[in-house]
């Protein structure tokens, strides 16, 4: 009888430890830590983006910056041509000067391309840094919940340590060969193995029992492990 009986704190204290197990898992906490994690994982998306629009950017630039740079440089050479005395035919002359006017009237074409790369750039520039701003607000945010939830499970398991502790010292009570039937009771019937008989009713799946399984019960010795007919479970009187 008393093995039975201290089969069911047993039972009470496997029952708040699967509690507490549970609410370790489902913090509120590690579900905002779930959807942040989104949010951080769509921000490096974004991120990444911008990042891959600026590079494009500047090598859009720098080829742009280059032909203005070899423009310039062939403006240069030829009117180095022109006025070193070294070309002196007005038909050549006058062909250089209109490479000259050609190659500006490009050039000027090519200004409006790099004014609007380089504003571009500077829009990058920002949006880069807004989104930069924000990643770091999402990792301090992460590193809050994370403490947050180390806070909890701590204590948790601080709890789940004492009923541990308070189950061992009931468990001794409870024959070897009863427990080994509990422990199978437990894992196949949702983590209940034993409970109490109440009158006709079994705690365990809140059923009725026939009369004429009670009256058998009834006369099954005190220490007889009986199973209730509708769930299983060891019956504990």
């Amino acid at each position: 009888m008393g093995g039975l009986a201290a089969l069911l704190d047993v039972q009470a204290h496997d029952t708040t430890a699967d509690q507490l197990r549970h609410r370790r898992a489902h913090l509120p906490d590690r579900a905002a830590l779930t959807e942040l994690d989104a949010r951080r994982r769509d921000h490096a998306e974004r991120l990444a983006e911008a990042v891959a629009r600026q590079a494009d950017a500047n090598r859009r630039e720098a080829r742009l910056d280059e032909q203005v740079g070899a423009m310039d440089q062939r403006v240069i050479d030829i009117e180095r041509r022109m006025y070193s005395g070294e070309v002196t035919a007005t038909r050549d002359l006058l062909a250089m000067t209109g490479e000259i006017t050609a190659i500006k009237s490009r050039r000027s074409g090519l200004d409006d391309e790099v004014l609007a790369v380089m504003e571009e750039g500077e829009s990058l520039a920002g949006e880069l840094g807004e989104l930069e701003a924000e990643g770091r607000r999402l990792e301090e945010e992460r590193a809050t919940l994370l403490a947050a939830i180390s806070a909890a499970e701590a204590v948790i398991d601080q709890e789940l340590a004492e009923v541990a502790a308070r189950r061992d010292a009931s468990v001794g009570d409870v024959p070897a060969d009863v427990l080994a039937v509990y422990e199978a009771l437990r894992a196949k019937l949702g983590g209940v193995g034993a409970a109490r008989l109440v009158g006709t009713s079994c705690t365990g799946c809140h059923l009725t029992l026939p009369a004429a399984e009670v009256a058998r019960i009834k006369r099954e010795p005190a220490d007889a492990v009986v199973l209730c007919d509708q769930c299983g479970r060891i019956l504990v009187r």
